[in-house]
């Protein structure tokens, strides 16, 4: 059986493309179960950068082909911000160490209080796949709204505070498979399987 290496340490990600990949005939793989440990520095100018670094060094180490993303929250009354620093973001406030997910929300917020709302948001997120120095990427991207409060529990990050207007739940609030259709993580997997087949066959 073919095996795919998720390369990330972030538990967040990995069950989360873990159910996403649950339908391909491959063997999934983390970095702890292979007992590979890298940290890598995400110092790139775009999502594609980042997701290509994190996913080429771990098919390098590991002989692998392995998928990585690299993911952002765009909100537009922040010209885009925090974007390609959303981990990072509110560091400043915290001696340069990221913040915990929660407070990076409420920071988040209190850049956005005094603008009038609808604050509208998107999540991009650009899907890396690495074989032997050959990368494929692809995008997806969900449009929603940042709210002031955190609500659901099914998500990481961002998820609680970005609402999807039409549906009236935030991305915390999503099934699993609601999140699965609809995430722009989701899409950009979508697309990127396409390219995995291609990959796994040639």
């Amino acid at each position: 059986m073919n095996q795919l290496l998720i390369a990330t340490n972030n538990n967040g990600k990995i069950q989360e493309l873990q159910s996403l990949l649950s339908d391909l005939n491959v063997e999934l793989l983390t970095p702890s179960q292979i007992g590979l440990d890298i940290d890598i520095i995400e110092d790139g100018l775009t999502y594609a950068e980042n997701a290509t670094k994190k996913a080429v060094a771990f098919a390098q180490a590991s002989g692998l082909i392995s998928i990585a993303d690299d993911t952002g929250l765009e909100v537009d009354a922040l010209d885009g911000a925090p974007g390609l620093y959303s981990k990072r973001y509110g560091s400043s406030e915290n001696e340069g160490k990221e913040l915990p997910d929660h407070e990076r929300r409420r920071y988040l917020v209190r850049q956005l209080q005094d603008t009038p709302r609808p604050w509208t948001a998107r999540f991009r997120a650009t899907i890396a796949l690495a074989k032997d120095g050959d990368v494929q990427l692809s995008e997806g991207i969900c449009e929603g709204e940042i709210i002031p409060e955190d609500r659901g529990a099914n998500g990481f990050g961002y998820d609680p505070i970005f609402l999807f207007p039409e549906l009236g739940k935030t991305m915390a609030e999503l099934s699993m498979d609601e999140k699965n259709r609809l995430s722009h993580r989701a899409k950009a997997v979508m697309k990127a399987k396409e390219s995995l087949e291609v990959l796994f066959t040639g």
